[in-house]
């Protein structure tokens, strides 16, 4: 059981989410047809750090979704659709 009580609070389930953000943020960088290195300009972070999240390697700061979502001009809420 995880935090009050509910399910899937596990590692495995931790990373499933960062996989499949990071899949869903792949799609939608490609789709504007830039690199990583492109995008992380935009969103004034390390490409390093871009491809991090595409490969589900990090647990992305909200002020970093923010910045990735701006830079998508799109809501937050929309950048988590598909995930």
């Amino acid at each position: 059981m995880g935090v009050e009580g509910l399910p899937g609070d596990s590692i495995l389930s931790s990373q499933d989410i960062r996989i499949r953000f990071g899949r869903a943020l792949r799609r939608r960088r490609e789709k504007l047809g830039v690199s990583q290195e492109v995008f992380a300009d935009l969103c004034q972070l390390d490409r390093t750090y871009i491809g991090g999240i595409e490969r589900g390697e990090r647990n992305v700061a909200l002020v970093n979704i923010e910045k990735i979502a701006k830079a998508l001009k799109i809501p937050i809420p929309q950048l988590f659709r598909g995930v």
